[in-house]
Formats: C-alpha cells, structure tokens, sequence
C-alpha cells in the first residue's frame, strides 16, 4: 500500500476540527455583529426620538422623550411611586401574571391533549371552543372585574383566557401530528392507552408545546396590565392608569419600559429551559 493511502484518512480527520473551529468562530461573528447591529438601532432610534423632542417637531408633552421616561424610572426606583414601592408593583403585576400564565398553560395542555387524543370528544366540544375563541377576550376583563372585585383574582382570570388558547391548539395539533408508527409499535409492544399518552403523544407534542409557551406569557402579562388598568389596588396597569389620568406621558412609557424588561427576561429564561430540555436537537431545528 502507498503512504499517500494511508495518510489520506490522517490528514482529512485533522481538517475536521479545523472546519468545525470555524464555524464556531464565524457564528460568534455573527453573533456579535448582531447585538452590535439592535444595540446600535435601539440607540438611534432612542437619539432620534429624543432630538425631535428637544426640537419640538413632535410635542414632548405628548411624546415624551426617553431622558424624562429615564428620570421617572429613577423617581419610581428611588422614591418609590403613589402606591408604594416599584419593587412591589412589579411584583404584584407578575404574581397576577405567573400565576395566569401556570393556569393556562396547565388547562390548554391538559385539554388540548385530550381532544387531539379523543376523536368524540373533540367532536363534541369543538363548537363550543371555536366560538369561545372567536370572542374578543380582552372584553372580558370588566366581566372579571364585576365578578372577582379589583383583587388578584379578576387579573389572574383575564391572563388565564388570554394564555389558555394559544397553548390549547398548539397542544391540540402536536397530539393529532405524533407519529402513528410509534403510536402503532407502543401498542405492538402492549402500552395502554395510558402509557402511549404519557410516553409517546406527549413527549411528541412538547415542542409544540414550547412554541406556544415563548407567546403565552407576553399575553398573561397583557391579561393581568388590562385588568390593573380597569380596576385594581397596586400594579404596574394601575401606574399606567394614573399616569394617563395625570397626563404624565413619561410615567406610561416608563410602565412599558418595566414591562417589556420583565417580558425579556421571561423569554430568556423559557429559551434556557427549551435548549436544556431540548439538547438532542440540532442548532438549526431549534431556530
């Protein structure tokens, strides 16, 4: 046998961790020049904004501009607000909405398991559910109101409709999309009705489960902001619902501001969850 035969194995093993390092380095340019890129376009729209303000092409009154929005944020975080600290709006707001959000997405999984696995009692209650979700859900919060009082119970209500649908048909399709071979090999095998659900339909069903989930807690959040805003003791809807009796456009785009933080790191610990449950995956299948 020649040397060039047998070197030729040797050198394309050692290219592999080459290709593979550079990969590596090209997505963390990537990366990188992608946070530059929304660091970069959050700071120009911000400066944009501010300077049309200062200006006065747009009315400031009205508008605002993100150095009031920032000194009503360090007025809330120093001082304190009307109804107490910030720490405790917030916190009141996102026990509202946590608490909603568990509810919904306990009750649209439970639910849209059973219907995707139980063809009559889909048939049954498809109807009804179509017809619930064609009714505008955010008209429910004053319902909630009169029924619950201005309580955490009226904003948990308001979150729970607004996440119990999106989670209900993702659930739904992902257990009428479950391979039918392993539904067929698990009862070859001699697996219940029972074991087939909890070890084939839902394990098959999780990541569409999961993709409802990214979406559900930026509704409970809305569920519970809307309910503070119609009635409500604390929270950061009731912080908005003041700032705009006053006319104090800083103080709701400050209220926006807190929630889309609270959003973003809500969604940032879902993605966590999702990858370490979802390790097997390959990088591209997870985008």
């Amino acid at each position: 046998m020649s040397p060039e035969l047998i070197s030729t194995p040797v050198v394309e093993t050692a290219k592999a961790p080459d290709r593979a390092h550079s990969r590596a380095r090209a997505a963390h340019r990537r990366k990188v020049l992608i946070n530059l890129v929304r660091a970069l376009l959050l700071v120009g729209v911000l400066g944009l904004w501010e300077a049309l303000s200062r200006a006065k092409v747009i009315d400031p009154f009205n508008f605002s501009m993100p150095s009031q929005i920032w000194d009503q944020i360090s007025t809330w975080v120093m001082h304190g607000t009307a109804l107490g600290s910030l720490g405790e709006q917030i916190w009141y707001t996102l026990y509202e909405a946590l608490l909603g959000w568990v509810l919904g997405v306990v009750t649209g999984v439970v639910l849209g398991i059973a219907l995707g696995r139980i063809t009559l009692l889909a048939d049954v209650l498809g109807p009804y559910i179509k017809v619930l979700n064609s009714i505008p859900r955010i008209v429910l919060a004053p319902i909630f109101v009169i029924w619950f009082g201005l309580g955490p119970a009226s904003k948990v209500a308001s979150a729970v409709v607004l996440v119990f649908f999106p989670v209900f048909f993702n659930a739904f399709q992902g257990a009428r999309e479950v391979d039918r071979n392993l539904v067929s090999n698990a009862r070859i095998l001699g697996a219940s009705d029972r074991r087939v659900t909890l070890q084939v339909v839902i394990p098959s069903a999780t990541s569409w489960i999961f993709t409802s989930l990214h979406v559900s807690f930026g509704f409970a959040l809305i569920g519970a902001i809307v309910g503070e805003y119609i009635g409500a003791t604390k929270g950061i809807g009731l912080l908005v619902a003041q700032s705009q009796g006053t006319f104090n456009a800083a103080g709701v785009y400050a209220a926006m501001v807190i929630l889309a933080v609270v959003a973003l790191l809500a969604e940032g610990l879902l993605t966590f969850a999702e990858r370490r449950i979802f390790r097997w995956k390959p990088a591209d299948s997870e985008r």
